[in-house]
């Protein structure tokens, strides 16, 4: 048997391979355990799988407070669809005023043209990523980790891994199209050396068969579907 612990950017993920496609509503333990874990390894056993996001601002998606309710119904779904097996890993967004260098046709970027911008940035996500990750793997909880980052911001914690638990064998799953939609988005070469394998994109059929319910049962009031998904 593997222990296998999976850790999700899951504003990666989201931005990454997921918008503009009817798949938002995804089963991230059938996607990650059923579709793309058990074929390769019919002896893994998949003990934990953590989401890290951030909570939606409203007043800054698009489509408002209906953007954050979306958001709720989402995590509501996957803990309680797989409980005990799914966990969701909060940071946070931070609005702030930047100064940033104003965009010109056919020239770089200039100190001495700048614009004012707000700044909406998420915190603690990339940290409590690579935090969990390497006190899992220090503490023996698993056999494997799997990632789902395209995210150069976790190559030092990786490198710790390998370094410190070399017993430990990391998967990364790359949360990408297929190479042949042409999106211009490729797998991070910062990471890639560091997995013992890697899976550099995600199929829209597995997207498909790795829904979840349209309503899905809680302890309180059923977690439904957006309508705007």
């Amino acid at each position: 048997m593997t222990r296998i612990s999976v850790y999700i950017d899951g504003y990666n993920l989201y931005y990454s391979r997921l918008k503009g496609t009817p798949y938002k509503w995804l089963d991230i333990a059938a996607l990650f355990r059923d579709r793309i874990l058990l074929p390769q390894d019919p002896s893994a056993t998949v003990i934990s799988i953590k989401y890290f996001t951030a909570p939606v601002k409203a007043n800054y998606a698009r489509h408002a407070e209906a953007s954050s309710q979306a958001q709720t119904q989402y995590l509501r779904a996957i803990q309680s669809r797989h409980p005990g097996l799914v966990h969701v890993i909060n940071g946070f967004h931070i609005f702030g005023p930047a100064s940033l260098p104003s965009y010109q046709e056919g020239a770089g970027p200039s100190k001495d043209k700048v614009s004012r911008v707000w700044m909406i940035e998420e915190k603690q996500t990339d940290v409590n990523i690579a935090l969990h990750a390497y006190r899992d793997a220090v503490r023996g909880a698993y056999d494997q980790l799997v990632i789902c980052s395209n995210d150069s911001d976790l190559e030092p914690a990786l490198k710790m891994i390998r370094e410190d638990v070399p017993d430990a064998r990391i998967g990364l799953v790359m949360p990408l199209r297929d190479k042949d939609t042409g999106d211009g988005k490729v797998p991070n070469k910062r990471l890639t050396p560091l997995a013992h394998w890697v899976r550099h994109h995600i199929r829209d059929d597995e997207l498909a068969q790795s829904q979840l319910p349209q309503h899905v049962t809680t302890k309180k009031k059923p977690a439904s579907k957006p309508l705007h998904w």
